[in-house]
């Protein structure tokens, strides 16, 4: 993979830049995606941050039962949340976290936050009281031994039971089962590409019948178990899966998922896995495929979709760690966009 600094300053990554991370294209909402799924876009960043802050990243996003968004970064305040208006209602966080990674929100609205800094699951109200921490700050277990946490990344919640499940990550290729009061209930997972086996467990979620989705990201794909552990089958025609969520709020299970595709080349059969969201039934159907084979800002297209979440209208909110994987290595460095809202126009 070429640097940037070894590019010419002004094009960075096949798209054309105006030395601000912008492509210096219109970046008037347009409307993007595919069959039943067409979303207004736009090139800017979403939410309405004071003057003098910044994302830096969004490493994640979620959505509450009232619709509120949860924005969780690296940037001014780890914790933002906002309307859907993208007007902030509330803060919080400031001086907790080592490096925010992954957010869920609890079937009863509390907010469960990975820091895969200090290698811990930490539970919040919503308005940032902390009411549980597994794992000891920054005392990871030992690498690839199994045990909870190295380097955790997200949360998932059963709705049926409260049990939920940590997907245990990058320096442990595991899944763990917790009981609602936080008590380690088993885990499964080990190294490899084989069934049941990962490289980065990178991301989880659960649907309404129990079965458990896990984000396999350098395996390329979606593995899914029994709420047992047990394997049941996979899906690929994915390029490293970092986000994932499951929305019913439309009476049907729809599943989101967040491609997060970085420095990888490909011949002309594989031009068109960039970073790009995809939208499938829970039989691993594809419904649509927003985003397109290179990076950018342009109205749909993304840098590195981290994060992803669904509100009750079906629009789409997407975080992305652009700073890590290319604002901090331009010349000079400089944040991106880091936010995306995608608007739902049609059913």
């Amino acid at each position: 993979v070429e640097k940037l600094a070894d590019r010419e300053q002004d094009w960075e990554f096949g798209i054309r830049t105006d030395g601000h991370g912008s492509s210096g294209e219109n970046t008037s909402p347009v409307i993007v995606g595919e069959n039943s799924f067409q979303f207004r876009a736009s090139g800017d960043n979403w939410g309405k941050l004071p003057e003098g802050w910044q994302y830096k990243e969004g490493t994640a996003v979620a959505v509450d039962s009232r619709d509120q968004i949860y924005v969780f970064n690296r940037g001014t305040c780890p914790m933002i949340v906002l309307n859907p208006d993208g007007d902030i209602l509330r803060t919080w966080g400031e001086g907790v976290f080592t490096n925010p990674h992954g957010v869920t929100i609890a079937p009863d609205d509390t907010v469960f936050c990975v820091d895969n800094g200090d290698s811990t699951v930490r539970r919040f109200s919503p308005t940032g009281d902390l009411l549980m921490t597994l794992g000891t700050p920054n005392q990871p277990s030992p690498k690839m031994s199994g045990e909870p946490f190295c380097v955790p990344a997200h949360v998932a919640f059963d709705k049926r039971t409260g049990d939920f499940y940590v997907a245990d990550g990058y320096s442990n290729a595991r899944v763990h089962k917790f009981s609602p009061a936080g008590k380690l209930l088993f885990s499964w997972g080990e190294s490899g590409t084989g069934k049941g086996q990962f490289n980065i467990v990178h991301n989880i979620v659960v649907d309404n019948e129990g079965w458990v989705y896990v984000a396999d990201r350098e395996n390329h794909r979606i593995q899914i178990f029994s709420s047992d552990g047990k394997y049941e089958t996979q899906w690929g025609d994915l390029s490293r899966v970092a986000a994932i969520c499951i929305d019913d709020r439309s009476g049907e299970e729809l599943v989101y998922i967040g491609e997060y595709f970085c420095g990888i080349a490909t011949n002309d059969i594989g031009s068109d896995l960039g970073p790009r969201v995809t939208i499938m039934d829970t039989k691993g159907n594809v419904l649509a495929r927003v985003g397109r084979e290179s990076y950018g800002d342009q109205p749909g297209r993304f840098y590195s979709p981290h994060g992803i979440a669904v509100d009750s209208k079906g629009d789409i909110y997407v975080a992305e760690v652009s700073w890590t994987d290319y604002g901090r290595h331009m010349d000079p460095p400089r944040e991106l966009r880091s936010m995306q809202k995608l608007v739902r126009v049609s059913d």
